[in-house]
């Protein structure tokens, strides 16, 4: 008989979640914790991370890095294994977005979401290898999670053209990182959330109702569903879904029906 509670169970489990303080970052955090495991929360302010590491308890420590650049990833990789000799479950969750027109959108907001939202978790991955490689069995896989977005699927009417072509970027190499390490029994797979109240999504934040109208579910995200989705994809019950982008957003790119037009 399957036995339900050990396949979604994260105990004894070590994992590292990237811009971990905040948004959907903390909503995985805390479903990790939940579910046994030991996770490092990482972002750029030392004193967002110590929060979260107080508020859930001896199983959650602060990391703080500054993983915009590949000298910031390999720094926290070498801060890592200075706690623990292996990694369990990496979620590559920090990003940023930035919006201008068209004809003014400038090169260094191009380049800072580029360099972040698909750049850092290629080379971030990279830089942990060895220790995801040390925790990874044909029993029990090591765990890759990009946070993705379901602008990376659809357009939507904002002038966020890194944001979405960085997104889009990451589903793909999602695929590609997952064709590599599959080799080293590490199972690389993606989220693609949609309106969730954060810092970064601030209409879903500020107008949940508004928002909720385009949404076939009729609500905006929660932080159970965030958390039911990486716990699935970084437990047992997650080890044969291998390069999927788990799209988790209401139904609004899958379910949600396009305006008809009239011959």
């Amino acid at each position: 008989m399957i036995d339900i509670g050990s396949l979604f169970s994260l105990a004894g489990r070590t994992a590292l979640v990237t811009g971990g303080s905040r948004g959907i970052g903390r909503m995985i955090v805390e479903g990790f914790i939940a579910q046994g495991a030991r996770v490092y929360v990482s972002s750029r302010k030392p004193e967002a991370c110590e929060a979260v590491a107080a508020e859930f308890g001896p199983a959650c420590r602060a990391l703080p890095a500054d993983v915009s650049t590949v000298a910031g990833c390999r720094a926290l990789a070498t801060a890592y294994a200075e706690c623990e000799d292996v990694l369990d479950i990496l979620v590559n969750n920090a990003g940023v977005a930035w919006g201008a027109p068209f004809d003014a959108f400038p090169e260094s907001g191009w380049d800072r979401v580029m360099d972040l939202n698909l750049k850092s978790p290629f080379f971030l991955t990279q830089a942990l290898h060895a220790a995801l490689k040390a925790a990874a069995s044909e029993q029990r896989p090591a765990k890759v999670i990009n946070i993705a977005s379901i602008d990376g699927l659809r357009l939507n009417t904002w002038d966020t053209y890194s944001y979405q072509a960085s997104k889009a970027g990451l589903i793909q190499l999602t695929r590609r990182l997952a064709a590599r390490l599959i080799a080293d029994r590490i199972v690389v797979s993606a989220i693609a959330p949609g309106a969730f109240a954060s810092d970064m999504n601030r209409a879903a934040r500020d107008h949940a109702d508004t928002v909720a109208l385009a949404v076939p579910a009729r609500r905006i995200g929660r932080a159970e569903d965030m958390a039911a989705a990486a716990v699935y994809l970084a437990s047992r019950a997650g080890d044969y879904v291998v390069g999927e982008t788990l799209t988790v957003d209401g139904g609004l790119v899958y379910a949600a029906l396009g305006a008809s037009i009239d011959a």
